[in-house]
């Protein structure tokens, strides 16, 4: 195959698989229906079987399933008939997975399933199926061909398979009004945790770390107070302890273009407008996005009393390994 057929067959595979998905959305009407009101209505855990392409799809539905609020595990087939099958409780619903509707392995533990949990729910491509015949409620995929030119290779399958999970988690997600919170609590590590979980408070400059300056100041303590702490500016506070202005290293080079000797002002004749403030319960990737909304480098920090108690910083942020 040259270049051109090999982008052309390419293509042609992702066709074929979102034709599948095209026949998939229509096929959602009563039984999907059906087989969510039983899942929203499950006491115990929702359990995800199936083996080969079928099983590691599975893993992913049981995944996005408990980390979209609804309890579930992956059962193994081959490992469920040497004892594993005894984690299934009698309030579990089992959902079993095979595009043929005939895996061997998994045939084999439906009748013990059926003691064992309240209900298996059957996804296959095949009507006459084994599986269809002895399942509870079945769901069956429109899917007519493999993407393959063999028609043999998971492919189609696979990926309705995989979709259809999707639609049912994230239905049962939103009938259960999972919130950012509920999401975070299940996500602590990586980069979704710390979007979802960081907060302003956890990476701010507190105390003596905030550069502070009063209006009356002159500019020889002005520009101490922003070397030593090193942040490129200093907040700028009245009579009253109370945020009035900012000074940045911008805010200097125009004095010093201005001005023949600026040590003679005051920090209120140097300083710009009120600054942008952040409340300190505010996630941290709200501080990036009012950053880069407004192209600056620093917040102030307030308490929801209204009382300065931080700055943070663009790096700050970053260097949590937090990105838009």
């Amino acid at each position: 195959m040259n270049k051109k057929e090999i982008i052309k067959y390419g293509r042609h595979i992702i066709e074929e698989e979102k034709n599948t998905l095209d026949l998939l959305e229509k096929s959602l009407n009563d039984n999907f229906f059906k087989i969510v009101n039983s899942l929203i209505d499950c006491k115990g855990k929702i359990i995800l079987t199936g083996i080969g392409k079928s099983g590691l799809v599975s893993k992913k539905i049981a995944a996005t399933l408990s980390s979209t609020g609804t309890p579930s595990f992956f059962l193994h087939p081959a490992e469920a008939i040497h004892g594993d099958i005894g984690s299934v409780d009698k309030e579990d619903i089992v959902i079993a997975i095979s595009s043929s509707g005939e895996t061997k392995e998994l045939l084999t533990i439906v009748p013990s399933l059926k003691l064992l949990c309240k209900k298996i729910i059957g996804i296959t491509t095949r009507e006459d199926s084994n599986l269809a015949k002895h399942v509870d409620d079945i769901f069956i995929l429109p899917v007519v061909n493999e993407a393959c030119h063999l028609n043999l290779a998971p492919s189609c399958s696979s990926t309705a398979t995989l979709a259809l999970g999707d639609a049912i988690a994230l239905t049962l997600s939103k009938m259960r009004d999972f919130k950012y919170e509920d999401f975070a609590i299940r996500h602590p590590g990586g980069l979704i945790g710390k979007k979802l979980t960081l907060k302003i408070e956890d990476l701010m400059h507190v105390g003596s770390e905030i550069p502070k300056v009063y209006i009356d100041e002159t500019m020889d303590n002005v520009i101490l107070e922003m070397s030593s702490k090193r942040l490129g500016c200093t907040g700028v506070f009245n009579e009253n302890n109370k945020l009035i202005g900012i000074i940045t290293d911008g805010d200097l080079r125009r004095a010093i273009e201005k001005h023949k000797n600026i040590i003679k002002l005051k920090a209120v004749d140097v300083m710009g407008s009120m600054p942008k403030i952040i409340n300190e319960n505010e996630r941290a990737l709200n501080g990036l996005i009012i950053m880069e909304k407004y192209s600056i480098t620093n917040l102030f920090v307030e308490n929801d009393k209204g009382d300065i108690t931080g700055i943070i910083h663009l790096h700050d942020i970053l260097k949590s390994g937090l990105k838009l």
